[in-house]
């Protein structure tokens, strides 16, 4: 330690310097402390592990820089820190265990939440770990499909058969209405009667499904038909009309008929044809007028009944000859020969024959013989035939859907035209194009002036600009909000990072590694003023006033006065910075002396 300069102190300094020495270690004791940093005192002594610390410089910068090593190593494994998903949710406690069992098996990293009821994998696993655990057949969720009947007892009998049959096709419509996005489970009832061989005894089955609903969903209508229309079809001769199905909160989702008579299906046919109208009509006129300046609407009629209808028609026979036979009978006898016997049957028919007696007429006796030796000859013939006749049968079936009547209605805006300085005037359009317009769309919608379909077309002038709306700006994407989020990430780290190191690491390093001391400056001594701004001392010991100081500066000649302030300043400023003591050793001085 370089001893004070004493050509800078007056002489009552000196002799307050020479007084003080024997207390001058603790003065410079408490200069050290406002130096280096607070003294610990007596409990530094108490404890060496602090002395140790205070000796080492160093230590403090070694501490700074793990915590900042930590801090930031902590930060960047925090934000390369996998997103979970939800992998299963609402697993019984058998399923959850299994799951969890094959999942460490797997060496699949895994979180539990809601109190174990869900189990969440990281994101860019989920599809993966679900089929893995669908090839092991996990999750059960609780119900039983058809893999019950794999494992049937010998000798079980019709009845137990016929019940877990039904529990497996339960269990199958389960699991396929829960992978619904919207349903969070479902339970199946089926009612299946009994098979009868009557035709009058014989029942359809029902069957009633109860959905639980994730938070804030819903199904709607044609969500409902859907899968009313699925469990039907899953079981035999059941009709959609006995599928009741019903939420977790008891409400009826199916109805045996729609409020206006139309079903889900129904209503999106009709708004299918109104859209695809709508469309070519507004394809064909863009060309035309440009996006957004023609506007159409469509409004479809459309026939859902349903008509069948069988008729017969009979036609008179035509040519006979050219008509075809259905069917021909014919009957012929004949008779020829003697006399054959006759008569009543009985006894007078045996009586013998009475004495001949001889003819008056001999011709007629004659003809009479001769009559008698030929004999009865007898013929007959019947012919019956039955031609074809002319039957025409027809049977009917209208198919749903066919298009009662259109209308559409069309907007056009007026014509931008441009003249030769640049401005932009609206006319209306020329009756003959709107001509042209109202036949194009004609055209466009397959006007039918038999089904009373109508059009109007309208030109009228829009009151805004109804183009297409702006697409969302590059920074609102999901994919610039995704890079964002990372980006911020990595920001937030660097920020952590430099904050760490200018309040920690820094000034650890400037304790650790003190700059080496100035060198003297070349300055002479200061004439006649004290350190750090004092008073100034004469030769005698006594305060010098403006007037010696003027003096003073007026014969040195080359230097001003503020120049002079400034060079003992500085030089006080320097001595301070080497030696404390002789700091502390004036100003005690200058406190003895205002006393």
């Amino acid at each position: 330690m370089e001893t004070p300069n004493n050509s800078l102190i007056s002489p009552d300094a000196r002799m307050g310097l020479a007084g003080a020495q024997p207390g001058a270690a603790g003065t410079a004791s408490a200069g050290a402390g406002l130096a280096g940093g607070a003294d610990f005192g007596g409990f530094a002594q108490r404890v060496p592990m602090l002395n140790q610390f205070r000796s080492n410089p160093r230590v403090p910068l070694i501490v700074a820089a793990a915590i900042l090593v930590m801090v930031v190593a902590g930060l960047v494994m925090w934000s390369r820190q996998p997103d979970y998903r939800v992998l299963f949710s609402n697993l019984s406690d058998r399923d959850g265990g299994a799951i969890v069992a094959a999942l460490q098996q797997g060496n699949i990293p895994y979180k539990l939440s809601d109190g174990g009821g869900a189990i969440l994998v990281p994101a860019e696993q989920v599809h993966e770990t679900r089929l893995r655990l669908a090839s092991q057949g996990l999750p059960k969720a609780g119900s039983v499909g058809f893999e019950l009947m794999d494992n049937q007892k010998f000798g079980i009998s019709q009845f137990a058969e016929q019940v877990n049959y039904q529990r497996a096709l339960e269990g199958e419509l389960e699991r396929t209405i829960g992978s619904i996005s919207s349903v969070k489970s479902a339970r199946v009832h089926l009612a299946i009667p009994k098979p009868s061989v009557f035709v009058r005894d014989k029942e359809l089955p029902t069957a009633s499904v109860m959905v639980n609903l994730y938070p804030g969903r819903v199904l709607d209508e044609g969500q409902v038909v859907a899968i009313a229309h699925m469990v039907a079809s899953g079981v035999a001769d059941m009709p959609v009309k006995n599928v009741n199905i019903v939420d977790q909160d008891g409400n009826l989702l199916t109805s045996q008929s729609a409020a206006n008579g139309l079903d889900a299906s129904q209503l999106k046919y009709v708004q299918q044809i109104e859209h695809n109208t709508q469309k070519r009509i507004d394809a064909i006129l863009a060309p035309l007028f440009g996006a957004g300046n023609a506007r159409s609407q469509v409004s479809a009629d459309i026939d859902f009944s349903k008509l069948e209808q069988t008729a017969e028609s009979y036609g008179p026979n035509g040519n006979p000859q050219s008509t075809a036979i259905r069917s021909q009978q014919s009957s012929e006898s004949s008779e020829t020969g003697g006399a054959s016997v006759g008569g009543v049957p009985g006894a007078l028919s045996n009586q013998p024959p009475q004495p001949a007696s001889a003819p008056v007429d001999a011709a007629a006796s004659g003809a009479a013989g001769a009559s008698a030796k030929t004999g009865p000859q007898n013929q007959r013939k019947d012919t019956t035939t039955n031609y074809e006749v002319d039957r025409t049968v027809r049977h009917y079936e209208q198919a749903t859907g066919g298009i009662k009547r259109l209308s559409v209605a069309v907007v056009v805006n007026y014509e931008k035209k441009v003249d030769a300085k640049g401005n932009v005037t609206m006319t209306p359009l020329a009756a003959d194009k709107l001509a042209q317009v109202q036949q194009l769309v004609k055209d466009a919608m397959g006007f039918d002036e038999k089904r009373g379909d109508s059009v109007n077309v309208v030109n009228s002038a829009f009151s805004a600009d109804l183009n297409v709306t702006p697409e969302a700006p590059w920074w609102r994407t999901p994919q610039m909000i995704a890079w964002g989020i990372q980006a911020a990430k990595y920001v937030g780290i660097g920020i952590v990072a430099l904050f760490l190191y200018f309040s920690m690491v820094k000034p650890a390093m400037k304790r650790a590694f003190p700059p080496p001391p100035e060198a003297a400056p070349t300055l002479g001594a200061p004439d006649e003023l004290s350190l750090l701004d004092g008073p100034s001392m004469g030769a005698n010991g006594e305060k010098t006033n403006d007037e010696d100081k003027d003096a003073e500066v007026s014969l040195l000649g080359h230097e001003s006065k503020k120049a002079k302030f400034d060079r003992n300043l500085d030089y006080a400023r320097m001595v301070a910075r080497q030696d404390a003591r002789i700091v502390a050793t004036v100003v005690k001085n200058w406190v003895s002396d205002e006393r």
